[in-house]
């Protein structure tokens, strides 16, 4: 994990440009968020990724009706609690990689996943690069399915958003998880999230104004809210109902309309033991900028010296580690 946080380790400093950038944009009429440049070795973007006219009028023929929050629902028996089908992204995994059987033996694995659309592999680097709807668990479990270490280095729309992903993580001591958030478009930003150690049943959680954890989750204030809303309408934090399975267990996949990932960095995720949020909540943690897509290829975490292949690998399987 001391990879994909290469860019949000000091929460100060990652929170601090973004969100006073976000708070003026979202004070005009059009929020602008300022493209980066596309990342090399892409060949198959330009074909399979969506044409989008200009950076500021994103296409919004995928984004659902505002109503329709695509979050809601029963769990079905492995806990994911969202049928609908993902929007597509670009998710990078570093693989430990060492020659072309390697390579051909990822592909061949990938390609037989359900939502995965493209694969490029890049040997020298030993990154993986998927394009596709499918859950980041799935591609996860796969890639590992081939008996070979995989990190998730990065994900989102490249050439779109100046910060395309986020992360937040659930440290314990009782409640362990990560939830990552990616901008598919303007209008549109797709949410993934595991969580174990929580009572069996339905627990509110939401996007909250502050990242003050002083008092856990009792000190982040109200559900985050954009001047964009009107005060009748459902706040853009609201993400409704995680169902817990009997082991405590939780799993998520969705899409969230009208919520913009530069907005949230500095704030954070919020758990409650109750359905409709009427407790102070039982955990919390700080929203903080992660890697997109080209932007994380480092092999060594300069902050204590691990390779990514001696960190631990908690991505998506939650545990006391």
């Amino acid at each position: 994990m001391a990879f994909l946080r290469s860019l949000a380790t000091t929460t100060a400093i990652a929170a601090t440009i973004p969100l006073a950038y976000s708070l003026s944009s979202s004070s005009s009429s059009s929020s602008r968020f300022i493209p980066f440049s596309r990342p090399q070795n892409l060949p198959f973007l330009s074909s399979t990724l969506p044409f989008f006219p200009n950076q500021l009028c994103l296409a919004r023929s995928s984004a659902p009706p505002s109503a329709a929050l695509q979050m809601a629902g029963p769990a079905s028996e492995s806990s994911t609690q969202s049928d609908a089908v993902l929007p597509e992204l670009l998710t990078e995994y570093m693989v430990d990689m060492k020659c072309e059987g390697c390579v051909n033996a990822v592909k061949n694995k990938l390609q037989t996943v359900n939502g995965v659309k493209s694969v490029e592999v890049d040997l020298s680097n030993q990154v993986v690069r998927i394009l596709g709807s499918t859950p980041v668990k799935t591609m996860t479990e796969a890639l590992e399915q081939t008996g070979r270490k995989a990190r998730l280095i990065g994900q989102g729309v490249p050439e779109d958003f100046l910060i395309s992903a986020a992360v937040a993580e659930f440290k314990g001591p009782e409640i362990f998880g990560v939830v990552r958030l990616a901008q598919v478009n303007m209008e549109l930003a797709r949410i993934e999230a595991n969580f174990s150690g929580l009572s069996p049943g339905k627990h509110g959680w939401s996007i909250n104004e502050f990242g003050d954890l002083t008092n856990g989750a009792a000190s982040t204030g109200k559900v985050f809210n954009t001047p964009r809303e009107g005060p009748t309408d459902e706040p853009v934090g609201d993400l409704r109902t995680l169902d817990a399975n009997e082991k405590g267990e939780a799993f998520f996949s969705g899409v969230k309309p009208k919520l913009r990932v530069a907005e949230l960095i500095g704030r954070s995720i919020a758990i409650y033991k109750t359905e409709n949020r009427s407790d102070s909540g039982i955990a919390a943690a700080v929203i903080a900028r992660s890697a997109g897509v080209g932007e994380n290829y480092k092999k060594l975490c300069t902050c204590d010296g691990t390779t990514i292949w001696e960190a631990t690998n908690s991505d998506f399987v939650t545990s006391k580690v």
